[in-house]
């Protein structure tokens, strides 16, 4: 795993975390309850699927990519690279 990869899909989940209805829906989509989440944020799969909740709706890609400063298509890149579909 990346440690860019997974730094920047940390830095996303405190994006994510920062509005209640797209934190719930992050968990609704994933299928983790909070403390889950909490317990499995060194797993590569966990990570990923948070990128992957990014890269599934593109406002909220463009927008967390925005407040990241970094382009739309890293969080991409990386949550396919989190998923192992890329190198």
């Amino acid at each position: 795993m990346d440690d860019g990869d997974a730094a920047l899909a940390l830095r996303a989940l405190g994006w994510i975390l920062s509005d209640e209805p797209r934190a719930e829906r992050l968990l609704g989509l994933t299928g983790l309850a909070p403390g889950e989440l909490r317990a499995s944020l060194g797993e590569q799969a966990t990570l990923a699927a948070i990128l992957s909740f990014l890269s599934g709706h593109e406002n909220d890609l463009v927008a967390c990519a925005d407040a990241l400063q970094v382009p739309p298509a890293s969080i991409a890149a990386a949550a396919q690279r989190l998923e192992g579909t890329t190198a």
